[in-house]
């Protein structure tokens, strides 16, 4: 869903192993606020409507630089370029495995 609204350098953590409040980390860059903004609406609006699977939380908003979507299992974090940097979620979960994963546009 990130991939549809041109998110870049999507990252998929597994963290079942090294983690007991989550799952899975998705990280995904945005290259400005309306980006990022419509990266995080996207995937919100489309788990509600294709799944009826709603977050427990929402945290962030396009002008801090970093939303956050809690769906518990999976927490995504949509950052502007900057910011993914400046917090650098991948190295401070350096222990977890990267999954693969394909756009589901692919799959046609």
């Amino acid at each position: 869903m990130a991939a549809d609204k041109k998110a870049e350098n999507i990252v998929v953590l597994d963290l079942r192993e090294i983690s007991t409040f989550t799952d899975f980390f998705v990280i995904c860059s945005a290259g400005s606020e309306p980006q990022l903004k419509a990266i995080a609406g996207e995937i919100e609006t489309r788990l509600k409507q294709d799944h009826d699977v709603r977050a427990a939380a929402v945290d962030g908003f396009p002008a801090s630089q970093w939303i956050v979507l809690d769906y518990l299992q999976v927490v995504v974090h949509v950052f502007h370029r900057e910011k993914r940097d400046f917090y650098s979620l991948e190295d401070l979960w350096g222990d977890a495995p990267r999954l693969a994963w394909e756009s589901a546009g692919a799959e046609s």
